[in-house]
């Protein structure tokens, strides 16, 4: 079994259910792989998947997050609203279609929502799940900057005062939130070097 099946397994386990799709762990891996993808890709599903290990203990439904972690990223065209919109949908009838009740595929589907970053997580769960996603902004600075260097790239067909306006605006409003992280754990380890990256980053872009 290789590691991604082994942690496809675990999650599904955690809910006492399995993909009713067996080719859905395939499909799942053949769209992190896409070539246009230069960050959301399968390196960042594993980072994410590797960081909730240091936070599942704090989970209250830990299998809910691992499938949210798994398909938060699921549909990723760029320049085409509703991606994660559309990656929720897929999870939700995913688990329906594996026999889950609609109260847990309703939650992951908020889940993956959630990851629009625009509204105020509701959840421990769903503050655990921002936390993993944004693990990368309190990253060391080399780790951070080839991060915004495959950001770039994933956006390569966008002119470079535009790509530049945009990305500045998108960084100011994480460097403006109270807490960029919301569990303590997270917020103790990454919020001082998010906060610096940000800072440079902006300063870069503008």
């Amino acid at each position: 079994m290789t590691h991604h099946e082994e942690r496809w397994a675990a999650a599904w386990q955690w809910l006492g259910l399995a993909p009713a799709d067996p080719g859905l762990l395939a499909a799942l891996l053949a769209r992190y792989a896409e070539p246009h993808r230069k960050y959301h890709a399968t390196e960042h599903l594993d980072a994410c998947l590797a960081h909730f290990d240091t936070l599942q203990a704090l989970a209250e439904h830990p299998g809910e997050v691992a499938l949210g972690l798994w398909f938060h990223d699921a549909v990723y065209d760029i320049g085409v609203p509703g991606n994660e919109a559309h990656s929720a949908d897929w999870a939700r009838e995913a688990l329906l279609a594996a026999g889950a009740a609609q109260a847990l595929a309703q939650r992951v589907h908020a889940l993956v929502m959630v990851t629009c970053h625009d509204v105020t997580p509701q959840t421990n769960d769903q503050q655990i799940l921002l936390d993993v996603d944004l693990a990368i902004l309190g990253a060391p600075a080399h780790v951070f900057d080839r991060y915004e260097q495959q950001i770039r790239a994933e956006y390569a067909e966008i002119p470079e005062p535009a790509f530049r306006a945009r990305r500045w605006r998108i960084l100011q409003q994480f460097l403006q939130r109270p807490r960029i992280y919301h569990t303590a754990r997270f917020h103790d380890a990454r919020e001082a070097q998010a906060r610096a990256n940000l800072e440079r980053s902006i300063r870069h872009w503008k």
